[in-house]
């Protein structure tokens, strides 16, 4: 006989919680013939590249619903009636507005928080509330997590990274406070041991995450989940089976990244291992895996995702680019180096393209995880080369819930204000902004 089971309910063991998906047994007995109709919670990713984009091969030429792909967009085509490409907006705050160089650190601190950084090295770093968090102010009490912050690159709080700001900013998207910069977790493992580990009797979260590098956490719940499975039904059992093999299977991909980087397990009393940085494309892939998990197990609602640190040098030498990545940004115009930027933006694309693909397999309420989804892709660079902060490239995939309608290239007014698009996507989170930074209003146009 199928119980009605808690949408809290978690898979407990030694210093464990596995949370669930969404399951049949969760919803009330009057909603389980509507599925289509069931509301699932929205949830809201914004996902940051850094040096600007190679903007010939991704602004599309055509507006509205009939657009044609560019070639840096290409890997987006199984998701075109989910994606709207924005263009048109600008982070006015990311100019130098009388502050001289430093387009870099500009950029990605004005980015989510529509304020100007105070140009300094110091300690007395400003700039202001990310939307991100004051999404969280308003509906981080909803879940475990009020939000969760992961990056490929690291950051430092002092020292000067660009032209006298400080590191700070060309390192954080996510500002708690004017001065409170949200430090981002770049080690999936940590980041999987965080969602899933519990503060037990003493000790217990502690055993979990030194065991949890030898052990799977699907060894720890085991027998909370048999028990569960007697009370679900089949649809319930279908659903529970894909999502701990996906588990599983996220757990032997971080294993034998950390194999092929040589990177050592984490025995008693030995630090745990550092972030895995030389394969960028699992980097990434793990990293998205983890936001997706979060978002299907309704862990957390927010998330931020940078891709890399702006000013990032890193090359790509899994395409075959050898040469840093802001060092190919500042092309001159030579065609080999744009090239080369394109090929570097595609593969971003393409990693993009792997997590949306994760999202929309996920079935919640009758709908795909992405339908619920507000992901917005994008940088506070332009053209790399130039260095502008309009125009910017702008993505905006999922549906929100059913509140915006996709698959159709936008094009807004010159210097049109980022904040108008923050906006409305804080209302459809349900938080309660009037204004932001430098908003003229909520951006129209994404209804259709």
């Amino acid at each position: 006989m199928n119980l009605h089971i808690d949408r809290r309910t978690a898979l407990r063991g030694l210093g464990a919680s596995l949370a669930l998906p969404l399951l049949d047994a969760m919803l009330p007995s009057s909603l389980l013939g509507a599925a289509p109709g069931i509301p699932s919670p929205r949830r809201l990713a914004i996902l940051y590249v850094p040096n600007g984009i190679h903007m010939e091969d991704w602004k599309p030429k055509e507006t509205g619903a009939n657009f044609t792909l560019p070639a840096t967009l290409k890997p987006l085509e199984p998701f075109k009636d989910q994606l709207l490409v924005l263009s048109g907006l600008t982070v006015d705050k990311a100019r130098p507005n009388g502050d001289g160089p430093g387009d870099h650190a500009r950029a990605m601190s004005a980015f989510l928080t529509g304020c100007q950084p105070r140009k300094t090295a110091g300690a007395d770093i400003k700039v202001g509330i990310s939307m991100d968090q004051l999404a969280v102010r308003d509906i981080g009490h909803a879940t475990k997590f009020p939000s969760l912050e992961i990056g490929t690159e690291g950051g430092r709080q002092a020292g000067s990274c660009d032209s006298g700001y400080s590191c700070a900013y060309s390192s954080t998207i996510s500002w708690r406070g004017e001065a409170s910069p949200v430090a981002k977790e770049t080690n999936p493992r940590l980041v999987f041991q965080r969602l899933f580990s519990i503060a037990g009797k003493p000790g217990d979260a502690a055993a979990f995450r030194q065991s949890a590098y030898r052990r799977s956490l699907l060894d720890f719940v085991a027998e909370d989940a048999q028990a569960l499975k007697r009370r679900l039904g089949s649809s319930d059992l279908r659903k529970l089976d894909e999502y701990l093999t996906g588990v599983r299977e996220i757990e032997q991909r971080m294993a034998r990244l950390e194999k092929a980087e040589d990177v050592p397990g984490a025995p008693e009393g030995v630090t745990p291992p550092p972030a895995v940085t030389k394969n960028m494309r699992e980097h990434l892939r793990l990293l998205g895996d983890m936001m997706v998990l979060a978002f299907q197990a309704d862990l957390t609602r927010v998330c931020t995702f940078v891709f890399a640190n702006e000013g990032s040098n890193r090359p790509y030498r899994e395409i075959g680019i050898s040469e840093g990545h802001h060092d190919l940004s500042h092309h001159g115009r030579k065609p080999e180096k744009m090239s080369k930027i394109q090929q570097i933006n595609h593969f971003h694309i393409e990693q993009l393209a792997y997590v949306l693909s994760r999202l929309k397999s996920i079935q919640e309420g009758g709908r795909s995880l992405l339908d619920s989804c507000m992901i917005a892709y994008g940088s506070g660079n332009g053209d790399g080369n130039r260095h502008n902060h309009d125009d910017l490239p702008i993505l905006l995939l999922g549906r929100g819930g059913g509140t915006i309608k996709s698959g159709r290239h936008v094009v807004y007014p010159r210097n049109t204000p980022l904040n108008n698009l923050w906006l409305s996507l804080l209302d459809r989170m349900g938080a309660k902004v009037d204004q932001f930074g430098d908003s003229t209003g909520r951006l129209p146009g994404l209804e259709g």
